[in-house]
């Protein structure tokens, strides 16, 4: 084999080699640890509530009434077009102003003490879309869910414990429920509910 027939059977195995390495088992291993790490990335956050599309896992949604838990407050008001931060200091009279008032309205909401409200009820995530609450807020709102929705504390504590991230998403931040996949099951115990008394 001649020199030009060496170098091009060499071309050729390096070819082979990337194209098996970078082309098949590269894609394979990220495909695999998004499985593992971010399922609802890696597929996809869209849930359903009876066959139609109700929302992302990955979005926080406004909520009134008294039926669902509520998110942290928003900036901007759960607009995906527009996520962003309030960017208000510690100190400006407008934030502390806008957690007071937010603290008076989950007191009045939730019929507790203004000291027993946590901080994640009374201040916005740095994007106004973060679906997450801490468990002492869920924890805070099940009183008023159960009995608006007809069924017992425990099994509101058990879908809160079913939507609250475990594993390496906790172990990185800390654990926290998802108010936007929390609302969806809600919804399909009520749909379940209203079902039976029909």
């Amino acid at each position: 084999m001649n020199a030009y027939g060496r170098q091009l059977f060499t071309a050729l195995r390096f070819l082979l080699c990337a194209t098996l390495l970078l082309g098949l088992a590269y894609p394979v291993l990220v495909f695999g640890a998004g499985q593992l790490i971010a399922p609802a990335q890696a597929n996809g956050s869209i849930l359903t509530v009876g066959g139609k599309a109700a929302g992302s896992s990955l979005l926080a949604q406004p909520v009134t009434g008294e039926k669902f838990f509520y998110p942290r407050p928003s900036a901007v008001g759960w607009d995906p077009a527009s996520s962003s931060a309030s960017n208000l200091g510690p100190n400006q009279p407008a934030l502390v102003e806008a957690i007071a008032t937010n603290r008076a309205e989950v007191v009045a909401r939730e019929k507790v003490a203004p000291d027993a409200v946590p901080i994640d009820a009374v201040t916005a995530s740095g994007s106004g879309l973060d679906p997450d609450i801490s468990p002492e807020y869920a924890a805070l709102q099940v009183p008023r869910v159960a009995a608006a929705n007809g069924v017992g504390e425990a099994a509101v504590r058990e879908l809160i414990a079913q939507n609250t991230s475990t594993g390496v998403n906790a172990f990185l931040g800390q654990p926290s429920v998802n108010t936007t996949t929390l609302n969806a099951a809600l919804a399909a115990v009520q749909k379940t509910a209203t079902g039976l008394r029909e």
